[in-house]
Formats: structure tokens, C-alpha cells, sequence
């Protein structure tokens, strides 16, 4: 595998990876939220779901799917449900959403576990990502050489961007977090924030594959 297919494979990936969408959603308000530091395990929880999409398209099983409409539709469903579920959460939350300097003394194991689940979640509720990484891996593969080494290769590459794309979300919230820290502008943010997570839940679900 040339250094010039991974850096044209890494480029493609980071494309399609940092256009916003659901998980860069709830990586930029887990940023504003907690900061971006506790949002490493929510990144976590992304790179976790984006490696098991990206095993099962390179295994062959991603076509499997593709191809069952119905295993399909549960899927996209049940991750739109969860985001509009989110959004309605986000809007009628009572309180003002805590700094998170202010959420040290909570129940971090419960907290961070919740951050890592949620975002894991989101991330396994999109199954275009398979459809994604079915479509692009085989041009990456030489099937002359050793088929795993080269899926280490692209496997790792797709976790380390997962995680890079997360995080400048996360990093991006957290600056963001002070000009949106009053109680009246935060009301407003909450709202936009609310009903973007269930416009995202409605066009996945709207969609057609």
C-alpha cells in the first residue's frame, strides 16, 4: 500500500468524517457541556462503533446488510428514534446546562459512562457508514498483498481520524462554551441545539438509502 493511497484514502475519510452530522452534533455539545477533555470518552465511544462498521464493511458483511432491507430499516429507525429522543431531552431539560467546571464533584463514573454510551449510540444509529466504508475500502485494497495488514492499515487510519474529527468538535465547544454560559442566551442555544438533534433524527429517518 503506497503513501500516496493513504494519504488519498486518510483525506477521504476525514471528508466525509468532519462534515457535520449527528455525532460531530453531540461532540460539540458534550464539548460545551463537559469540556473537551471528559469528551475524550465520548470520542471513545465513537471510534468503538466507527471500527466495528469499518471491520464489518471490509469483512464482506457490510454488502450482507446493505443488501437486507429490513435489518436496514431497524437500524436507520431505531438511530433516528434515539436522536429525536435526544432533542425532545435537550429541549425540555429543565435546567440551565452546568459548565463543566462546575461538574467536577458529580458521579464521574456514571457521567463519563453516559458520555461514552450515548455517543456510541448515535454513531451506531447511522448505518450509511457502512454503506460508506463498503463503497471506499475495496478501491483501497490490493488483493495481491496481504489482505490484513492492509485492513490494519485502513482500520486504524478510519479510528485515529474518528477521533481527530471528534475532538476538534469537542474542542470547538468548549471555546464556544462562555459566550453561551448566561442563562438567556443559553436558553436559546439549548433550543437550537434541541431541535437540530431531532431535524437530524427526522431526515435520517426520512431518507431513503
Amino acid at each position: 500500500m503506497s503513501l500516496n493511497f493513504i494519504l488519498i484514502f486518510s483525506t477521504t475519510v476525514f471528508i466525509a468524517s468532519i462534515i457535520p452530522g449527528p455525532s460531530m452534533l453531540l461532540a460539540l455539545t458534550h464539548g460545551m457541556q463537559y469540556g473537551a477533555k471528559r469528551t475524550t470518552v465520548s470520542a471513545l465511544g465513537n471510534v468503538t462503533i466507527t471500527l466495528i462498521q469499518a471491520f464489518v464493511s471490509i469483512a464482506g458483511l457490510g454488502t450482507i446488510l446493505i443488501a437486507s432491507e429490513s435489518i436496514f430499516q431497524i437500524i436507520k429507525f431505531a438511530g433516528a428514534g434515539y436522536l429525536i429522543y435526544m432533542g425532545i431531552k435537550f429541549l425540555f431539560f429543565s435546567k440551565n446546562m452546568q459548565l463543566h467546571s462546575e461538574l467536577e464533584n458529580t458521579n464521574k463514573i456514571s457521567s463519563l459512562r453516559n458520555m461514552y454510551m450515548q455517543a456510541a449510540f448515535v454513531t451506531a444509529g447511522n448505518p450509511k457508514a457502512i454503506i460508506f466504508f463498503t463503497a471506499v475500502f475495496p478501491q483501497f485494497i490490493d488483493y495481491n498483498k496481504s489482505f490484513l495488514s492492509q485492513s490494519s492499515i485502513l482500520l486504524s487510519i478510519c479510528a485515529l481520524i474518528a477521533f481527530i474529527c471528534f475532538m476538534i468538535y469537542a474542542l470547538g465547544g468548549q471555546k464556544i462554551m462562555h459566550l453561551f454560559s448566561k442563562g438567556k442566551i443559553w436558553k436559546y442555544v439549548k433550543r437550537v441545539i434541541g431541535c437540530s438533534f431531532i431535524g437530524a433524527g427526522i431526515g435520517l429517518a426520512l431518507n431513503n438509502k
